[in-house]
């Protein structure tokens, strides 16, 4: 895939909303949507790399999903360690990177394992994208997580952006420059709230299921339609020299 434009978005974070309504849509239970979802995730890992994206980071399992029917989250669990195990050859062979932002303690003890290896599986100096998964997250619960680790340190200066920044679960991992939320809701839903400060927008109807190399590029392309100004004027960006 090459898209028209240069200006590439170099970490995209996704919000994979809409598995449950494709699947109600279809007369499905929900989990059918969830691993169709799955295939969304290869689609876009592919069109990642084609397009030169270099971190992709997925909202997979959020704190507030262990709220969900505890036979919805079993087949997630389940279905996790199954895709793991499935994926990883193919990870290794593209040269991608696995990352996992998150509490694991919590996560069932054979999809932890299965992830545990698959992140030794996957290290390497030379990746030609980093994959995220956002699994057990909770943005708030970093954000206190990085207070609490910046108080254990102790000290009387006052505390920096930059210091929280330090703190996050991968502090080494640029911020997004674009965050896709498929399936129609308008919000950010607990996800990278720090990190998206000045991260651009990008919304649609589509379910996750549905997702495919052809939505990715069009919000590629709508990225690279937009002037990012940073709480600047557009005469200020103008006078600095940006595109």
């Amino acid at each position: 895939m090459e898209n028209k434009h240069h200006n590439i978005p170099g970490h995209v974070a996704v919000i994979m909303d809409g598995n449950g309504r494709w699947a109600k849509k279809r007369g499905l239970d929900r989990t059918s949507g969830h691993i169709e979802g799955v295939s969304a995730v290869r689609r876009v890992i592919d069109a990642a790399v084609k397009s030169g994206v270099r971190v992709v980071t997925l909202y997979t399992f959020s704190e507030e999903n262990w709220n969900r029917p505890p036979e919805e989250v079993n087949a997630l669990m389940d279905l996790l360690l199954r895709t793991v195990r499935k994926e990883v050859p193919d990870l290794v062979e593209k040269r991608i990177r696995l990352r996992v932002i998150g509490d694991l303690s919590r996560i069932p003890e054979a999809p932890r394992l299965a992830m545990e290896e698959a992140l030794r599986e996957t290290e390497t100096e030379e990746a030609r994208l980093t994959l995220v998964l956002a699994l057990n997250y909770s943005s708030q619960t970093e954000i206190v997580h990085a207070f609490n680790a910046l108080r254990q340190e102790g000290g009387t200066s006052e505390v920096t952006a930059e210091d929280v920044t330090r703190h996050l679960y991968a502090p080494d991992l640029p911020f997004p420059d674009l965050l896709i939320r498929t399936g129609g809701e308008l919000r950010i839903s607990n996800f990278l709230l720090w990190q998206l400060a000045y991260s651009e927008l990008y919304f649609t109807d589509t379910f996750w299921p549905d997702f495919g190399e052809e939505d990715f590029r069009k919000a590629l392309d709508d990225y690279a339609s937009r002037q990012r100004r940073y709480g600047r004027t557009g005469d200020q960006v103008e006078d600095s020299g940006e595109d």
